[in-house]
């Protein structure tokens, strides 16, 4: 929860507009501000206050306690314009909630913690637990000092800028070591512990024979991803809070799907009471890995029979492959979730002139595999490869990744061994569309003239059930130096069915600094015009040129007026 605390009436304002934006997130604290401060600071996660920073430190200052545990503070001025990220810039979240406000309030968020001026992550925000010397290995990384990574398993991290050797190092391991002097342990979730239990197995018993398990094997609790079991066990209390006190999901499977994986020590035990010959090592085993603890029981002081059972599983790393879509080329069509997914790369795959237009979002040590046109399938291969190599990949295509871009081979390359992400972007079709006007208001098809990857009789076939079903068409690739004669041999096509008046709308380099258009017929349109940077969108039969505009109603009535019927 987010408490808010203002102290006039510009800053109750803002504080408004955040808890109307924020229902479910924030709480309105009233009275004096002292006594808010005070209430919000001890009931919050975070906090955002509409006072000066002074005023704030002051107030703030005798309630402090840990860094681990304080929440997050962030001061907007009684002017609205900086969201000032105050205590608690990482473990508090102060930092993205800074941004956050900012983005909302249309404030400049000030962030002035040493790591995120200069674009490191954080060794405290990779959202993995982490031990050591944190502060002296992020200073060594901000002062350009060699450190070392020693991955004792691959995990896909955002990039850092880290070396084979140094006096200083970051350490990737599910062991139970102590960090060594100047080191950082990095503590992956690579840890599944099947457990099975008899009914009311009580928690303290599952908890200890877990702890004993891992302590015996020298892994670390802070590396445990999940607990897993039987469906027949999703409800069982002593696994349930188990779960909840190790802060991880309880993760369940059917009896059929655990019967189904091989296992080295069954049991007629389990296949009578729940269907499955066995339940802590198959739920460990579930996803696959490396059995590092098999099935072993718990043990009792008062001599009683075990009512718990554990297996431990080092699951593979799974990598990380975001195919983003970058927009038609300006900075601002750039989603938001695009820029984050590009910081968090820590491998960047695309063509060079994309990998351009976003080199400088790319955080410190991301390593940059580019190459030229025609090297898509090539691309795509190297990306995934990547992420199966446990990195976190971003492979970058202009528009929306899904459409005629790189989304298409990846998936074809992948499988189910490494996690892809989409990252939609605005399409060239849309880009197009606003400058335009609103020629795509009612139904619209894309159509691609490249005929490199498709026939052209099957290229043909589509422009011809477009033209036939009066559908608005955008055409991509529609005419380049050595594919001339395809976009008139389209533009014949769709004439067969509608008006030599019928609107054509061409745009080159939408969005982009030497952008230009024009509104012309289909009678009209000159091919020489068009180029691989243009896109050309025909009208069906209701389109019209409206002062300039191609618009085509959202109905299938065009009145009179000119406005759409039912409006």
């Amino acid at each position: 929860m987010i408490g808010l605390i203002s102290a006039t009436a510009a800053g109750a304002a803002a504080r408004d507009r955040l808890a109307a934006a924020w229902p479910d997130r924030t709480r309105v604290y009233d009275g004096p501000v002292k006594d808010a401060v005070r209430s919000a600071f001890a009931e919050c996660e975070q906090l955002v206050c509409f006072l000066a920073t002074g005023a704030v430190v002051r107030l703030i200052a005798p309630l402090l306690g840990a860094k681990a545990t304080d929440p997050g503070v962030v001061c907007v001025d009684e002017g609205g314009r900086f969201a000032v990220s105050l205590v608690g810039g990482h473990g508090g979240g102060a930092n993205e909630l800074a941004r956050e406000v900012g983005a909302l309030l249309a404030a400049q968020p000030v962030v002035t913690t040493a790591t995120d001026s200069v674009g490191l992550p954080g060794l405290d925000t990779l959202g993995l637990p982490v031990e050591g010397a944190v502060a002296a290995v992020s200073r060594a990384l901000l002062d350009g000092e060699p450190v070392a990574l020693h991955a004792e398993s691959a995990w896909p991290l955002p990039p850092l800028p880290l070396a084979e050797e140094g006096a200083f190092a970051v350490r990737l391991t599910d062991r139970a070591v102590e960090p060594a002097a100047n080191e950082v342990l990095v503590r992956p979730p690579s840890l599944v512990v099947g457990v099975g239990a008899s009914r009311g197995a009580p928690v303290d018993e599952v908890l200890g024979l877990v702890g004993t398990a891992l302590r015996e094997a020298g892994l670390s609790p802070r590396s445990i991803a999940e607990l897993a079991t039987v469906d027949a066990k999703s409800g069982e209390p002593g696994l349930v809070e188990a779960a909840a006190r190790l802060g991880v999901p309880l993760v369940t499977y059917s009896a059929e799907e655990l019967a189904g994986v091989q296992v080295p020590h069954p049991s007629d035990a389990p296949l009578a009471a729940v269907g499955t010959p066995s339940v802590a090592e198959a739920a460990a085993l579930a996803r696959g890995g490396e059995l590092l603890v098999p099935k072993r029981k718990s043990e009792r002081a008062d001599g009683r029979p075990a009512m718990a059972t554990c297996a431990v599983v080092r699951r593979p790393a799974r990598g990380r492959l975001a195919v983003v879509g970058l927009g038609p080329g300006a900075r601002d069509l750039l989603t938001p979730r695009a820029r984050a997914e590009l910081r968090r790369a820590a491998v960047l795959v695309g063509l060079d002139q994309y990998v351009d237009q976003i080199r400088d979002l790319l955080r410190p040590g991301t390593r940059i595999l580019e190459s030229g046109l025609g090297a898509e399938e090539e691309r795509a291969r190297t990306a995934v490869a990547e992420a199966r190599a446990g990195h976190a990949v971003a492979l970058i295509g202009s528009g929306d990744a899904g459409v005629y871009a790189m989304a298409s081979p990846a998936l074809a390359e992948a499988s189910d061994d490494i996690d892809v992400i989409g990252v939609p972007g605005v399409t060239a079709a849309l880009a197009a569309g606003a400058v335009l006007g609103a020629p795509l208001g009612h139904d619209h098809v894309s159509i691609s003239l490249s005929d490199l990857h498709t026939p052209w009789e099957v290229i043909e076939r589509r422009v011809r059930a477009a033209a036939e079903a009066d559908i608005v068409v955008t055409f991509y690739n529609p005419r380049s130096r050595g594919r001339d004669w395809q976009l008139p041999k389209a533009l014949a096509i769709l004439a067969g069915h509608r008006e030599p008046t019928t609107p054509v709308g061409v745009v080159r380099n939408a969005s982009r600094p030497d952008e230009s258009s024009r509104v012309t017929t289909l009678a009209a349109l000159d091919p020489a015009w068009v180029d691989m940077m243009t896109v050309v969108t025909v009208g069906n039969t209701a389109t019209r040129n409206v002062a300039g505009r191609m618009v085509t109603p959202r109905g299938y009535r065009w009145q009179q007026n000119g406005q759409e019927e039912g409006r």
